[in-house]
């Protein structure tokens, strides 16, 4: 079962509020928090597709580039101590850091 939702190549998540007995979710990669929520399926899907309707309306309106939700660069932060040690281990494979890190990324997501 999926729990994720994609809409205009926005990706929203499925989830479940016993306390408000309702589905709800969030648009991943973007840097706002755009929510919405529903009390079936279908609904929640409305909903997901409104708020991204919303957003891309909002930014055309202001005349702004709507982001992107993932744009295949972002930060991240490690100790010192596996910095060091990363950018040793890719030295060792001939290979930039940048490399090593998505090399890494992408046997971990495989697994």
């Amino acid at each position: 079962m999926s729990h994720y939702m994609n809409y205009k190549s926005y990706i929203g998540t499925v989830e479940y509020s016993s306390e408000g007995d309702c589905l709800y979710g969030k648009v991943l990669g973007l840097k706002g928090m755009f929510s919405y929520e529903g009390q079936s399926i279908a609904e929640l899907k409305e909903d997901f597709h409104h708020a991204v309707d919303e957003y891309l309306s909002f930014c055309k309106q202001k005349g702004i580039q709507p982001e992107k939700s993932f744009k295949g660069s972002f930060n991240v932060r490690v100790t010192p101590e596996l910095h060091r040690m990363a950018t040793i281990k890719a030295d060792e494979k001939n290979v930039s850091l940048n490399t090593f890190v998505a090399m890494a990324l992408a046997r971990a997501v495989e697994a």
